[in-house]
């Protein structure tokens, strides 16, 4: 029965989050809101519900090492997976202000929890363990809220404008539907997939961390994947690119903010090679974009993420 509830959890989360996210972009479009937008903001936090999901309710339990593998796998797979396989389907071009401002802002988001993880700032328990503290959970909120607040700014300066032969957006009450239905399908998949993911961990005497970054992540992650991908076959390649983008810096402010506001989270020092791996990969980025000097991933990028995203499964799995 658990195998089966973890597996109706994904299953749930998956199609939870894509009814969120027809809801609200279904809402957003009747306000004019552009693609790179609804990527960055609704289409990424819809996606990125499961992890808030999981996350929350892991540290909630007291699983802090779920949570945070969950989070931190979560982004490695948005990046180097989730991109990597996108690009192998279809050339990506990147929009201008996601390399110069989301990009950096993400990876300079990755900086921070690394940096607040092991600076023990506000840690109720200091000389011990290191902790995620309900200090540094305020502070990740802090700097998401920023970020919310330019992403607003850009929203007002790039108002979409409606085209003639574009689709009505669906009934108001039809959104909200969607919009509640999968918050619920969210809730009931997220608890299913900790209680199922922590009873792996003991059956098969794993660490919590290697369950959160492998299993857990992954599952987590499909909905952005699925996103991606459609975005991509759709040459909407704006969303696609700003979902995982736009994921990563919910995951990291905004998940790990509120968890660790709700409860302080133990952080393994083993886990600092792990936010190396999330700072490398939206590095990667900038670094595929600038030796293409097109501004676009192309598919040689793409496999060079997916393989790079097989040697880090690899590496996780010998060391955990």
């Amino acid at each position: 029965m658990t195998y089966f509830l973890l597996l109706l959890g994904f299953a749930l989360l998956i199609k939870g989050a894509d009814w969120l996210v027809d809801g609200a972009v279904s809402v957003a479009s009747r306000f004019g809101v552009s693609d790179l937008i609804i990527g960055l903001t609704i289409v990424s936090m819809g996606t990125s519900m499961p992890e808030l999901i999981v996350s929350l309710i892991a540290s909630a339990n007291g699983s802090s090492e779920l949570a945070i593998g969950n989070v931190l796998g979560s982004n490695i797979a948005n990046v180097l997976l989730i991109l990597g396989v996108t690009a192998i389907v279809c050339d990506l071009p990147v929009h201008r202000n996601t390399i110069l401002s989301e990009v950096p802002f993400s990876l300079a988001a990755a900086l921070l929890v690394g940096f607040l993880a092991n600076a023990g700032i506000g840690d109720e328990t200091p000389g011990k363990l290191l902790t995620i503290s309900r200090s540094d959970g305020i502070i990740m909120l802090f700097f998401f809220f920023l970020f919310m607040a330019y992403v607003l700014v850009v929203a007002k300066e790039g108002k979409k404008q409606k085209e003639a032969d574009e689709a009505p957006p669906a009934p108001i009450w039809k959104s909200i539907l969607l919009i509640s239905v999968g918050i619920l399908c969210l809730f009931l998949g997220g608890k299913w997939v900790v209680d199922g993911a922590v009873h792996l961990a003991k059956l098969f005497g794993m660490s919590e961390t290697l369950i959160g970054l492998t299993v857990v992540a992954l599952g987590t992650s499909l909905p952005e994947l699925v996103t991606s991908i459609m975005a991509a076959l759709k040459r909407n390649t704006d969303i696609a690119v700003g979902n995982a983008v736009g994921s990563n810096i919910f995951n990291l402010l905004w998940i790990l903010g509120i968890s660790a506001v709700i409860r302080p989270m133990p952080f393994d020092v083993a886990s600092n090679v792990d936010i190396v791996v999330v700072i490398a990969s939206s590095c990667m980025i900038l670094l595929a974009l600038i030796i293409g000097r097109r501004m676009t991933i192309k598919r040689m990028e793409g496999i060079v993420f997916v393989a790079g995203y097989l040697a880090y499964l690899y590496f996780v799995v010998k060391r955990g």
